[in-house]
């Protein structure tokens, strides 16, 4: 049996880059100790991270005035590093489209003056038009796509102000301009490699500016000066990362892996839609590609439609635990065969238990 793994993070990885890893585990590149048994400044993974930053930079178009830093701390620790880095004495504006973005709003308003605007609305999608004039902000705020929520914002938003971007569950999903942006942060482990690894790229000119108070491990300026090596980094994550990236490129890139993402998350929309079992609550033009939520119309049902999904392979379909139903996380590394069994099952699940509704 073949076993899709839905979850929203740790994620699954791509098939191939697992396969790889597990050949060099205790053997990397002939050396006889594994690619984790290097020191992070031996030449040997000097330029294992090289060609991860080298890759990642071709794959975004990340333009030569922007720090890639592969860091600690998941995307929270950088809820605390951007205000410390990046705020001074003057005021952000947290756009709130989602539980992850709330909890980055929570955690800046502990380092100086933070604005929130909630974004959402009762029809589950979000009102862009609300966005106020933002000249006056040091930075803006938002996450492009909530985890949680199964709710996207695809439009960059039009501000005046340097904007920060959370794409944690999004990045290498679909092409972005990232010259758009004042910094991008994410979490590795959605869609790009293991738990303990984060990326941050930020604009060079953003550098120099920390809180005296910023702790060193926090600050990007050091982290930039040091390659990302103030201390120890996460070394076998950034290892994958690197080979996940070079998977990537083997599969033609950011645009592919957007047309295969739009595909799989279409093909699962359309099925739900045209369930009277199923639904899915967020409206069409904010649902997210990459965590599709939805509920059945009985929930009672839940924890056996769970059940009967892990025994057919299809595993961590359980809705975060703030909302309930359902979620099928269906990052980059998700083949569309994945997409197609689960619709296998929902479809047969339905008809079964309408069938017993029935009797």
């Amino acid at each position: 049996m073949t076993i899709y793994n839905f979850c929203a993070g740790p994620a699954m990885l791509p098939t191939a880059v697992m396969r790889k890893a597990q050949q060099e585990f205790c053997d990397y590149q002939g050396l006889g100790v594994s690619v984790m048994e290097l020191s992070h400044r031996s030449s040997d993974y000097m330029a294992v991270a090289e060609r991860a930053e080298q890759d990642l930079r071709e794959l975004m178009g990340i333009p030569d005035n922007y720090a890639v830093l592969f860091l600690h701390g998941g995307a929270r620790g950088q809820f605390s590093a951007i205000p410390m880095n990046l705020l001074g004495q003057g005021k952000a504006l947290y756009l709130e489209t989602g539980q992850w973005s709330v909890a980055a709003a929570e955690e800046a308003e502990k380092y100086g003056e933070i604005d929130r605007l909630d974004l959402r609305c009762e029809s589950q999608t979000l009102d862009l038009s609300r966005i106020p004039d933002t000249a006056g902000y040091t930075y803006v705020h938002y996450c492009p796509n909530e985890t949680v929520d199964g709710v996207a914002m695809f439009e960059i938003p039009e501000v005046q102000a340097p904007l920060v971007a959370d794409l944690s569950s999004c990045i290498l999903g679909r092409e972005l301009d990232v010259s758009r942006f004042a910094l991008l942060y994410a979490g590795a482990q959605k869609n790009i490699g293991p738990a303990g690894l984060t990326l941050v790229i930020v604009r060079r000119d953003l550098l120099g500016h920390a809180d005296p108070k910023c702790p060193a491990i926090l600050d990007y300026t050091l982290a930039a000066q040091h390659d990302s090596m103030y201390n120890t980094p996460p070394t076998f994550a950034w290892y994958l990362a690197g080979e996940v990236f070079q998977w990537l490129k083997q599969q033609g890139g950011v645009a592919e892996m957007a047309a295969r993402n739009r595909a799989k998350a279409n093909k699962l929309y359309d099925f739900i839609d045209g369930s009277d079992f199923y639904q899915n609550r967020v409206a069409p033009g904010h649902r997210s590609e990459m965590n599709v939520t939805f509920q059945l119309h009985d929930a009672q049902l839940d924890q056996r439609f769970l059940a009967e999904a892990e025994a057919s392979g299809l595993k961590a379909l359980k809705g975060h635990r703030m909302v309930g139903g359902m979620r099928a996380s269906i990052y980059n590394a998700m083949p569309e065969a994945g997409v197609d069994a689960l619709v296998r099952f929902m479809d047969e699940f339905a008809r079964t238990h309408a069938e017993a509704g029935r009797a």
